[in-house]
């Protein structure tokens, strides 16, 4: 065996690792690795027993080209070659040629969820023969390409179908992987508009290639094209009524449930009327382009809305399971789904139950099942109702123990002083717990005589509070508790407090465009308004008080049944303003009287000393 070659050989691919790794030189391990393999490629070389230097280059040429002859290594070939070694970042593979190839780790993701392994068989693409160091160059990428390609020429030419999946929307339709690229129409996705292009992104389905250009890299698809002719086998649209048993095509596969094409008119296979069983989903099932039989359930003409069962047709599977329990057994489920009406119970066995809300809790009332119940939680279930032929199971938690509603009379009475710990709160009111799963309800109404509220801005969750018993009744499960009955009702004696016509100084607690609300004592609030609150025409309350103000004002009305309370300003200030004219136009008057009757006196007076003065004057010319 020669010597000479193989260590040129070795040299050769140190080097091209050397620069794709960018390191000075390999570690024994790797040396003894590669020489091993390289020998092994030297078994078809002739033994030259001369010694190196007696080798020619023209007899290195002859060796070289007699061991690649009958093998075609020529750029733009596919070739079978061997992985040999994996590296971080790269993998090397011999095609038994000079010197072996490297090729990026990342070209063979094509393989899926399996690894690339050392002695593994692969198509590569020779993309050169030698590069600047002298190493073939190769490329996993390119093969899988040209592999691709030729399958779908070849299915093009067979008139056969090839399978893709649909990885994105562009313009005008949707882009499909089959190895390579391909574009979609929108006009060719289905046979009748789809709105929701999007819906069909991430699916899988057989197309048929229309047009293919080799040299411009371009792929036309049409599923509309497969679907037309799987339509002719179908059934029309006047034989699809309810009760029919039709067979159709499975054309979309949702979460919760299929599509089937039944020719002239798609319908709807929801999850929970495939099987008996629960199902994870549809595809656990149901395939794309399946054929199956299915039994309409509902057929609404008018909106052209089709509801099918395949899980109908096997009413006997329904009746097997259903025959497992009888009604007043116990069993044990999962919650399996939630709605607004209760939870589905998955028994064991399979077979679905209904819980329905009102059966979850006897004292409880949750709004929502999911408030005390989640997926996938175990329970203990009472089976109350099986009805044969609707195939509906109901089940209860509530029965699985006794009912506390019936000693709560024997316990407590109404009137009764209670103490406990709030356990939840909502806009109706408090559930305080009574005693180890009994809580009642204090109504939003019976917190406070005269306060507005929500309850959760005064109480919260374990708050310790004192509540008085209502109302007891076993029959509708109601414990009726109430705080404010604690203290005496203050409107029974507003009318003795509050006199009509009395008034009061009054705060004011705020201030609407209707008027203007006030805090009388013992928490009492009253309403003066607009027109109420000043002699003056006003248009807005805001003229006159704001937030804070105190005022005095005269009680004008009084309801004790609606709780209600009317008071005036404009009463007080127009009494006040009568009682400051009064005295002024008294006096003014008084006056004005006055000064006339002593102006009239003055008068009389002057007049007659006048005429005193005048028979003076003639006594006294009389004397003279």
């Amino acid at each position: 065996m020669g010597v000479f070659f193989p260590y040129v050989m070795l040299e050769e691919s140190m080097s091209l690792l050397a620069t794709e790794k960018k390191k000075k030189s390999r570690s024994h391990q790797e040396r003894d690795k590669a020489l091993a393999v390289l020998n092994e490629g030297d078994r078809d070389f002739p033994v030259h027993t001369a010694d190196q230097s007696s080798f020619s280059t023209e007899e290195f040429e002859q060796l070289l080209q007699s061991s690649i002859q009958g093998k075609e290594f020529k750029a733009g070939s596919v070739v079978k070659g061997k992985v040999i070694d994996i590296k971080e970042d790269f993998v090397i593979v011999d095609i038994n040629y000079k010197s072996e190839g490297i090729i990026p780790k990342s070209e063979f993701r094509l393989l899926k969820d399996q690894e690339v392994e050392i002695g593994q068989e692969v198509d590569v693409y020779i993309d050169r023969i030698e590069n600047e160091n002298g190493a073939v160059v190769l490329s996993k990428d390119k093969a899988d390409i040209s592999k691709a390609w030729k399958d779908i020429m070849q299915a093009t030419e067979n008139n056969e179908t090839v399978r893709g999946t649909v990885i994105a929307q562009v313009k005008g339709g949707l882009s499909v992987d089959i190895g390579v690229r391909a574009f979609l129409p929108g006009s060719q996705l289905d046979i009748r508009p789809v709105r929701n292009i999007k819906s069909f992104i991430g699916q899988t389905y057989d197309f048929k290639v229309i047009k293919v250009s080799r040299k411009r890299g371009n792929i036309v698809l049409s599923r509309r094209v497969i679907l037309a002719k799987e339509m002719e086998s179908l059934p029309p649209a006047d034989e699809i009524q309810k009760g029919a048993v039709v067979k159709g095509v499975v054309k979309n596969i949702m979460d919760y449930g299929a599509f089937i094409d039944l020719g002239s008119l798609d319908g709807l296979l929801h999850v929970t009327d495939m099987s008996w069983s629960r199902l994870g989903h549809p595809s656990e099932m149901l395939s794309l382009g399946q054929e199956v039989e299915v039994k309409v359930l509902k057929f609404d003409e008018e909106k052209k809305r089709i509801s099918l069962g395949l899980k109908q047709l096997n009413e006997q599977q329904w009746a097997d399971q259903a025959s497992q329990y009888s009604v007043g057994s116990i069993a044990k489920g999962k919650v399996v789904r939630l709605v607004d009406y209760g939870a589905f119970i998955q028994l064991e066995g399979g077979l679905e139950g209904l819980l329905h809300i009102n059966e979850i809790s006897w004292t409880k009332k949750p709004k929502k099942p999911d408030q005390v119940l989640s997926v996938g939680q175990e329970v203990k279930v009472k089976i109350i109702d099986i009805q044969k032929e609707s195939h509906k199971l109901s089940l209860s938690i509530k029965q699985t123990e006794e009912s506390p509603w019936k000693t709560l009379t024997e316990k407590y009475s109404v009137g009764q002083v209670l103490t406990g710990p709030v356990a939840s709160i909502s806009d109706f009111g408090l559930f305080v717990t009574v005693e180890e799963g009994v809580d009642g309800l204090v109504h939003v109404s019976d917190l406070s005589w005269t306060e507005s509220m929500r309850p959760a801005e005064k109480y919260k969750p374990g708050q310790v509070v004192k509540v008085k018993v209502l109302d007891i009744n076993p029959t509708d499960e109601k414990f009726s508790l109430g705080i404010k009955q604690l203290e005496e009702n203050p409107w029974n004696s507003v009318e003795e407090q509050y006199p009509i016509g009395s008034r009061h100084k009054v705060k004011v607690t705020s201030v609407l465009d209707f008027g203007a609300f006030v805090q009388l004592d013992n928490d009492i609030e009253g309403l003066i308004h607009i027109s109420e609150l000043s002699r003056k025409r006003i248009k807005s309350p805001g003229e006159v008080v704001k937030e804070g103000d105190e005022v005095t004002a005269e009680i004008l009305t009084i309801d004790k049944e609606a709780k209600k309370i009317n008071l005036s300003i404009r009463l007080v200030e127009s009494e006040e303003a009568k009682t400051e004219e009064k005295p002024e136009g008294s006096l003014n008057a008084f006056a004005k009287v006055l000064k006339s009757s002593l102006g009239k006196v003055d008068s009389q007076k002057s007049k007659k000393t006048e005429e005193k003065d005048g028979e003076d004057k003639k006594e006294s010319d009389g004397g003279e």
